[in-house]
């Protein structure tokens, strides 16, 4: 009888086989087929699919496979028509090494290019065959950034940062290089990030380690940095640095330097300690550098969490001496085109070649779909503002994209596009169920200021 069950038990195998080839889902903008990363589809028993950097899932539900089924489509600014009962989603019918496509309006001005960090960024399309030579980092999680060039490269800096070994992972500033990095026009979005690393016991792969353990009890926060010449016209790449405690409120403030021979910041000296005497901390050289140089000719560094607040001259030796730092007045927000004035939480302001205007992208403190998930932009002549013109660009329904941040970097006076980046979190959102890998990593959107209502249509 042997003999005869064999044929029946390749059969079983080869059929097997075949049903775990996983369905491919294209998930792409309507009119257009730009690829739309940061799509989840959820069926109706519960399970989630996010597509990834190619915008791509892979279905692999053996229960699901030659099944009409329903998916939930839910994009954070990207959506499908409602149906009679409310319900916004497609049906598809999953089949093992086929093809299906999720088309989706984009709601929002800006276009999501795709995740910065964490892990599986072409998860999805590795399962299908696709992006196999992309290497993972370690990195699973990543709070906001803060970037300076130096030595011919772009240093990126973030705050705690999540590793696959244990909950608490990097609680004193990863970091990375690129050099040559642009976005791409469209996904997929590859980020070509350099970590700083080392080897987590003899004889293991080496993982992300921290390059700010600022000496006290807490976190190390990076904030500021900038790269400043001396006197003599050297270059030094700085930063501000807070120790961190309890409900996350700064109990220190360092100023600190970069070390390129050992990869790690070294601190130079405490410029503010809480205290009875001093429970608050002055204005500090915090929250994003901005360069600027005033009608007389003389440059400075803009410091502000989101609008400028502080400026300081734009050499290493004026950032070392807080004697002279000269506090800004900085406002509450910005107006819109009909003149509601609209909150902000942090951001950070910049210079645009083409538009030749300053621009400033913030999240709105208590947004309408989520307290820290709406994000505008704003304009104004000059780096105090006024602030106006402010639109909605991106919108996080219950979720937070909190601490948005431009990339001047980026900026061409031949192109009007505009990129910024923020922390795309539960956090602070009122929505418990975190995105599988999206969850408390840095997402990059992308916005053409040539088209309206940026620019009049013709």
């Amino acid at each position: 009888m042997r003999p005869a069950l064999r044929p029946l038990g390749l059969l079983a195998v080869a059929t097997a086989a075949l049903l775990a080839r996983p369905c491919r889902i294209e998930v792409v903008e309507k009119d257009g087929g730009w690829p739309v990363p940061g799509v989840e589809l959820r069926t109706v028993h519960g399970v989630r699919f996010v597509s990834d950097n190619a915008g791509l899932i892979a279905c692999d539900l053996p229960e699901l496979m030659g099944r009409e089924t329903w998916f939930g489509v839910h994009g954070h600014g990207y959506e499908t028509p409602a149906d009679g009962f409310g319900y916004r989603g497609v049906r598809l019918t999953p089949e093992p090494g086929a093809t299906r496509r999720v088309e989706v309006a984009r709601t929002i001005l800006a276009r999501r290019l795709g995740r910065l960090t964490g892990a599986g960024l072409f998860a999805e399309a590795q399962k299908l065959g696709e992006h196999l030579d992309w290497p993972e980092s370690g990195v699973f999680g990543a709070d906001s950034v803060v970037t300076a060039e130096f030595g011919g490269r772009l240093h990126w800096f973030w705050g705690d940062t999540n590793l696959a070994h244990h909950p608490l992972g990097i609680f004193h500033v990863s970091a990375a290089t690129t050099e040559g990095f642009a976005p791409p026009a469209r996904p997929p979005l590859r980020p070509p990030y350099a970590y700083f690393t080392a080897a987590a016991a003899p004889g293991r792969a080496t993982r992300p380690v921290g390059v700010a353990e600022v000496p006290g009890e807490g976190p190390t926060w990076l904030w500021g940095a900038v790269t400043l010449p001396d006197a003599q016209g050297r270059p030094h790449l700085v930063a501000t640095a807070a120790k961190v405690r309890g409900t996350m409120e700064a109990y220190r403030w360092d100023l600190v330097e970069w070390d390129a021979a050992a990869s790690r910041f070294r601190p130079l000296s405490t410029v503010w300690t809480r205290s009875a005497r001093s429970p608050t901390p002055p204005p500090l050289p915090e929250g994003h550098a901005t360069p600027w140089t005033d009608p007389a000719g003389r440059r400075w560094v803009l410091f502000g969490e989101t609008f400028p607040k502080l400026r300081v001259p734009a050499t290493y030796e004026a950032w070392r001496d807080p004697a002279q730092w000269e506090p800004v007045a900085a406002p509450a927000g910005a107006t819109t085109p009909e003149g509601r004035l609209v909150k902000a939480h942090r951001g950070h302001v910049a210079w645009h070649p083409w538009s030749r205007r300053w621009l400033a992208v913030f999240t709105e403190h208590g947004g309408a779909s989520s307290f820290l998930g709406e994000v505008w932009l704003a304009s104004a002549d000059g780096p105090f503002g006024p602030w106006t013109d402010a639109r909605k660009v991106a919108s996080h329904d219950r979720m937070s994209f909190y601490n948005p941040v431009l990339h001047p970097e980026f900026f061409r006076a031949d192109s009007a596009v505009v990129h910024f980046e923020g922390t795309y979190a539960t956090t602070f959102s009122g929505d418990p169920r975190p995105t599988p890998r999206w969850d408390y990593n840095q997402v990059l959107y992308q916005l053409d200021l040539s088209r309206p209502p940026f620019a009049p249509a013709k």
